[in-house]
């Protein structure tokens, strides 16, 4: 971008006593939130500059190494726990409460106004925690030039900052009017009007392009990306490296994505967010190290931010490094004592990593801070962390507390008592009650639970070998379904069919399941027939990509499964890395699946350790499974107990 002078008559002899002290950087890095600023002219066609200035300023001193400033998108996430506020509103009564809540170290407020033919304006730097003013600080320039008088600003906090990406005040109006436009379709047309003011400006093309999105005009989109992207090197490197980056997104090209995330890494190294992203990257391609050392840059930037503490912990554990995560999470709770959360993950890096008393203890702390947290699964997370050490009479006295309703006896109860008992091995009793459960409540509150119970049967019973019982399960589940239970109900249906090939189960699923929000149910329940079917070659097919996409540690564990398949094929290498880790308990209870991976998977390190030569595993994983699997073996475990 080209530049020319600042018009600008900078600070009073005041201001500037006050200036030597913005210039010391406090010890860290400064948490700056710039607030939208006050309008005093009394002239409401000037009602976009408060925006301009807080957006121009922070993005400006975004280049400085000692500032982090918390961008107005950022501070604008905490509104879901603090309420909206007017957007055009004043930021000194509107967003300092969110700038509080981002731990702001440095608050700064301003106001303008316009004085003939001068644009005058003001900006004050608050210490939130002492309430004193570090820096007052003022600029003019000529009226409308809000670029100059805003550059003018930020270059009295540090000389490092950095130049606007336009000086056309036509393209700041329009950009930051979308912003914060009531209507969607009048901020369609001021990002239309600021690119046309200055076509070399990129911030509008992108906002542009995901308003096209959000409207499912993906063509759109990526039509508006393309001709930010023909303007070629007009366009600043760091923008257009943010451009290609939503049109590799947009085009579900990885490769591209993940090249313009290194390359946005390198032109912008103090923006968070970027780190952040390639963080969320390497996890969903399981190279936990890259995503650890993403979370960290991200972190020496924004050390404030407990959810990447939280997601930096989650990494390091799958990495092996527990050292790591666990002080991730103790800094995690320095900064949020009162969190049941990192006592909640504390617990499943722990669960993780094989220490399964520690894990159950920190799960029990988490209740402690707050019993009705993630509505108590934490009570349901240490009951199983104590399952897992094979104590299934001291897991059955933690579950009380997860299965026996909290605030007295509730009718749900006996489902989840059911539930547990199934999980823990204990089979026929579990369907005994399940089936006395899901009768007694087929009329009146119960009947939506009693319509889950009746199709969560139909799969126990599948997987015993009860397929009469299973059959009429599931058409009591359909007569009672409700938009909420009908899915259950219908993978049942789905999987009581005759035994089939693959090629003909695949046909199947494209019959039953045809609305495009169902894609995830129809591959997870063609995945499961292909198990029960032994077609474990085709379900491998399915379950390697799926895999490489699913969430890490989701709850129907897509690893154990595939490890299932690779050791059923002969490729036992390939899946002992996927069952190096215990399975984290599902966070909303058990799960009508669970069977399918839970005993199971110590019966699948059993069989990779026989094959490895490890008798000492063999035996301790096999103990371990046929205790917690019970007398009553499911159909492909029956000829193995």
């Amino acid at each position: 971008m080209c530049s020319r002078p600042l018009a600008v008559i900078a600070c009073a002899a005041a201001s500037l006593a006050l200036l030597s002290c913005a210039r010391k950087p406090a010890p860290g890095t400064q948490r700056l939130a710039i607030l939208r600023f006050e309008n005093l002219s009394g002239d409401p066609g000037a009602d976009w500059m408060g925006r301009a200035f807080s957006e121009i300023i922070s993005d400006e001193l975004s280049a400085v190494p000692e500032i982090y400033t918390i961008s107005t998108g950022r501070l604008h996430t905490y509104e879901p726990l603090l309420g909206r506020r007017p957007a055009a509103a004043p930021g000194i009564f509107t967003e300092r409460p969110l700038a509080l809540a981002a731990s702001a170290n440095r608050i700064g407020y301003g106001e303008y106004t316009l004085r003939g033919d001068r644009l005058e304006a003001r900006l004050t730097i608050e210490d939130p925690q002492t309430g004193r003013m570090s820096a007052v600080l003022s600029a003019t320039a000529p009226a409308g030039d809000v670029v100059s008088a805003a550059t003018a600003l930020a270059r009295q906090i540090a000389d490092g900052a950095a130049t606007y990406d336009t000086w056309n005040a036509a393209a700041v109006r329009g950009y930051v009017s979308a912003m914060e436009s009531p209507g969607q379709e009048q901020s369609a047309q001021s990002l239309s009007g600021s690119i046309a003011a200055d076509p070399n400006f990129a911030p509008p093309y992108r906002m542009l392009a995901q308003w096209k999105a959000q409207h499912n005009d993906r063509e759109g989109a990526l039509a508006m990306l393309d001709q930010a992207l023909a303007r070629g090197n007009a366009i600043a490197p760091r923008e257009r490296a943010r451009v290609e980056l939503e049109a590799a997104t947009l085009r579900n090209d990885a490769a591209a994505r993940h090249s313009a995330l290194l390359a946005l890494s390198k032109l912008d190294p103090r923006d968070p967010n970027v780190f952040r992203t390639l963080a969320q990257s390497a996890m969903a391609a399981h190279d936990f190290k890259r995503a650890v050392e993403a979370y960290q840059k991200a972190l020496a930037v924004d050390g404030e931010d407990v959810s990447s503490w939280n997601q930096l912990a989650y990494a390091a554990a799958y990495a092996g490094d527990l050292n790591t995560a666990a002080g991730a999470l103790r800094r995690y709770q320095a900064l949020r004592p009162n969190d049941p959360n990192s006592f909640d993950s504390m617990g499943d890096v722990n669960l993780l990593s094989g220490r399964l008393r520690e894990a159950e203890g920190f799960y029990l702390e988490a209740t402690k801070k707050d019993p009705t947290f993630a509505n108590g699964a934490d009570f349901f997370k240490a009951a199983m962390a104590r399952l897992m050490t094979g104590d299934v009479a001291g897991a059955d006295a933690l579950a009380k507390s997860f299965t026996d309703g909290r605030s007295g006896e509730s009718p749900a109860d006996e489902y989840r008592r059911a539930e547990w008992l199934w999980i823990s091995g204990r089979r026929e009793a579990a369907r005994q009650r399940m089936e006395a459960f899901a009768r007694a409540n087929e009329t009146g509150a119960l009947r939506e639970l009693s319509s889950r119970a009746w199709g969560e049967l139909a799969i126990w019973n599948l997987l015993v070998g009860e397929r009469p019982a299973a059959e009429q399960a599931t058409q009591k589940a359909l007569s009672l379904a409700t938009q909420q239970t009908a899915a259950l109900a219908v993978v049942a249906r789905f999987l009581l069919q005759p035994a089939a090939s693959a090629s003909e189960w695949r046909e199947r699923a494209d019959r039953l399941f045809t609305n495009p929000a169902a894609q995830q149910l129809k591959t997870l329940s063609l995945v499961y027939a292909l198990l029960l079917g032994r077609e474990f070659q085709s379900a491998y097919e399915i379950l390697a990509p799926l895999n490489q996409s699913a969430s890490v540690g989701s709850d129907e564990n897509i690893p154990i499964l595939l490890a299932w398949s690779l050791l059923e094929t002969g490729r036992v290498k390939d899946a002992e890395p996927l069952l190096r880790w215990n399975p984290i308990p599902p966070a909303g209870g058990i799960t009508p699946f669970m069977s399918f991976y839970f005993p199971r998977v110590y019966y699948l390190r059993a069989v990779a350790a026989e094959k490895s030569g490890n008798r000492a595993e063999v035996e301790s994983n096999r103990r371990l499974f046929v205790q917690l699997s019970g007398p009553t073996p499911l159909i492909w475990d029956a000829e193995k107990k």
